[in-house]
């Protein structure tokens, strides 16, 4: 089984294999763009019976409108049947995240005094509503729901909800009712997938429009979000799980082996990586996966295997950490995990990556569940120009100014000059001798 996992050697790599390295599982939407335009129609002008139709289609689930949404019952069930060490460990990373979330508001409200007689600021104020997509198809995520919800509760975003595929006795996984409870949301509709992601972009008889979207999802949410892109705002980009984790000589090429597996198990799309620049890291940790893997049941076993012996995982063997570290700024992993007795030293180094775990102490695991930073991270070499899921994508600003009598001459001219350089007389005309008239009469 270890000459089966992938393994390559960056500096035999050529521009067109190394860039193939970079891609993704989804990196080719154009299928599930066809395959979800339909869908997304069928939503628009069917609304609740095309949820029903496709909750029968997709999830083998029989439901109605009046079940869409998850009922006070319901909920008392999920807690009832939920064993008491999964509540106690979802309430503890509800704390921690909850924490975390709620040290990231900023001021309501700042001005500073830019020049005499100028004073700026901002007013910070939640968005309106958001849905938070808990995907369901390969897991139970209730860690997805508390990622998500906790910090829109924090924000303050007054209309929140929830959407997640139900199963094919038309529930709702428990630990995501009891998750999102914890949260403060009790507003949970059984739809997920392409149709999931209408519903809340077009809103149906039973689910309300939302002005935005959060969470990972399959390729099909992706491309769902792609095509809705101008209805409301579909948020970071979260699809499918990808990791690296980077070992240096100071590695145990055990734990390298038992961490690269940890984003492989969820599904044949993730992609995970084992970066190092030393041949016997690489070669034990080789050794070690198929051990590991016979641990696993055999659907996650399934998966795993799919990745690290295809295209998107494996073994990545550099000349030097440097080169590691240059290939890793090239991927911008959503989950970066660094594998050393000093991690701290290549920390300053890292450019691109959703997260940065540093130790052996802090696998993939811990943070995916309840360290409180959040775990919803962007996909796809988005962690170039995007941040992970915060309390700061349910807030707004609103740039606030104010001139003083004294202070406005001296602006009038200047922005004057430039209104009539690049050719807006309307702009010009607001800050000329007109209104200084004007300006000159006394309030009444």
């Amino acid at each position: 089984m270890s000459s089966a996992v992938s393994f390559y050697e960056l500096k035999s790599l050529d521009p067109v294999r190394y860039a193939a390295l970079l891609k993704r599982a989804e990196a080719d939407l154009e299928p599930f763009l066809r395959g979800v335009r339909p869908i997304l129609e069928n939503v628009r002008k069917t609304g609740d019976d095309a949820l029903v139709d496709y909750a029968r289609k997709f999830d083998k689930a029989t439901l109605s409108s009046n079940t869409l949404k998850c009922s006070e019952a319901d909920f008392e069930t999920a807690q009832t049947l939920l064993p008491s060490e999964v509540k106690e460990a979802i309430q503890f990373a509800a704390d921690n995240i909850r924490r975390f979330h709620e040290a990231q508001l900023p001021e309501s409200m700042k001005f500073m005094e830019i020049r005499p007689g100028i004073l700026a600021g901002e007013k910070t104020t939640p968005i309106p509503s958001v849905a938070c997509y808990v995907p369901r198809g390969k897991g139970a995520f209730p860690s997805v729901a508390l990622m998500t919800a906790i910090p829109a509760v924090a924000a303050g975003v007054g209309n929140i909800l929830i959407i997640t595929p139900p199963g094919p006795d038309g529930t709702v996984d428990a630990g995501t009712l009891y998750a999102a409870k914890i949260a403060g949301v009790t507003s949970v509709f059984k739809c997920g997938g392409a149709q999931g992601v209408a519903a809340v972009a077009y809103g149906t008889q039973t689910i309300p429009k939302t002005t935005k979207i959060v969470g990972p999802g399959s390729p099909w949410v992706v491309a769902a979000k792609r095509l809705l892109a101008d209805i409301f705002d579909t948020g970071l980009p979260a699809g499918p799980s990808e990791s690296i984790v980077l070992a240096d000589s100071t590695a145990d090429p055990q734990i390298a082996a038992l961490d690269l597996i940890v984003e492989s198990e969820h599904g044949p799309d993730s992609s995970a990586f084992l970066v190092t620049s030393r041949p016997e890291i690489a070669e034990a940790a080789r050794n070690a996966i198929p051990e590991y893997l016979n641990t696993l049941s055999a659907t996650r076993k399934r998966y795993a295997t799919a990745v690290l012996t295809g295209p998107h995982g494996g073994i990545i063997l550099a000349d030097t950490t440097e080169a590691a570290i240059a290939f890793i700024n090239d991927f911008a992993p959503e989950h970066l995990e660094i594998l050393s007795e000093e991690p701290f030293q290549y920390l300053h180094q890292i450019k691109n990556a959703g997260e940065i775990l540093l130790g052996r102490h802090t696998p993939f695991t811990l943070a995916n569940y309840l360290l409180g930073p959040n775990a919803v991270l962007p996909t796809s070499q988005w962690a170039k120009t995007f941040s992970p899921l915060s309390v700061h994508d349910f807030l707004k600003r609103s740039s606030i100014a104010h001139v003083t009598r004294s202070a406005y001459p001296e602006l009038a001219t200047r922005a004057r000059i430039l209104a009539r350089y690049e050719g807006f007389d309307a702009h010009a005309q607001a800050v000329s001798t007109i209104r200084e008239t004007l300006l000159q009469k006394e309030p009444t």
